[in-house]
């Protein structure tokens, strides 16, 4: 038995990661249109581990870069149906509908462009996911003029009106 984290690696600081379970090998495809119909112009790299059978991690996307990260992201953590998709030039929010709304994604774990560390339970040759890291701790509560930044913000980027 061991439990441990893993970091999640990235080419560049600003894109997003979306990290999820599914439970079946037809997730990569289904993943994959979600992705290109939600964003058309949008960049991803997608990686799958499969559980059983041949037990590959099964990839797709539309950016080398991408798709090799999170390749090598699915080879770290290992886990079982665990599946990880990097984003670029678009957001989570974009797409995380389509991703939720297919038959086989079971959880969605975390969907940010923060650090991200995988916590990992291992058992002989298998390996679940208890967990995700997602940023940092808090430093205090938002005052007046913080809520009206945040406010402003989200106006400023489009997504208030």
């Amino acid at each position: 038995m061991n439990i441990k984290s893993v970091e999640i690696e990235k080419p560049e600081e600003d894109i997003n990661v979306i990290l999820g379970q599914s439970h079946f090998i037809k997730s990569v495809e289904d993943l994959y249109e979600a992705l290109v119909t939600s964003v058309p112009n949008g960049k991803f790299g997608l990686a799958f581990c499969e559980a059983s059978g041949k037990r590959l991690i099964r990839y797709e996307g539309n950016d080398e870069l991408l798709i090799r990260y999170a390749i090598k992201n699915a080879e770290n953590v290992g886990a079982g149906h665990f599946f990880i998709i990097l984003l670029k030039n678009f957001y989570p929010i974009n797409v995380l509908n389509a991703i939720k709304d297919l038959q086989e994604v079971l959880t969605i774990f975390a969907a940010s462009a923060n650090p991200l560390r995988v916590v990992i339970y291992e058992e002989d040759d298998m390996r679940a996911v208890l967990g995700v890291m997602d940023g940092f701790k808090p430093l205090g509560v938002e005052n007046d003029q913080d809520k009206k930044e945040r406010k402003e913000f989200l106006r400023r980027i489009g997504y208030k009106l």
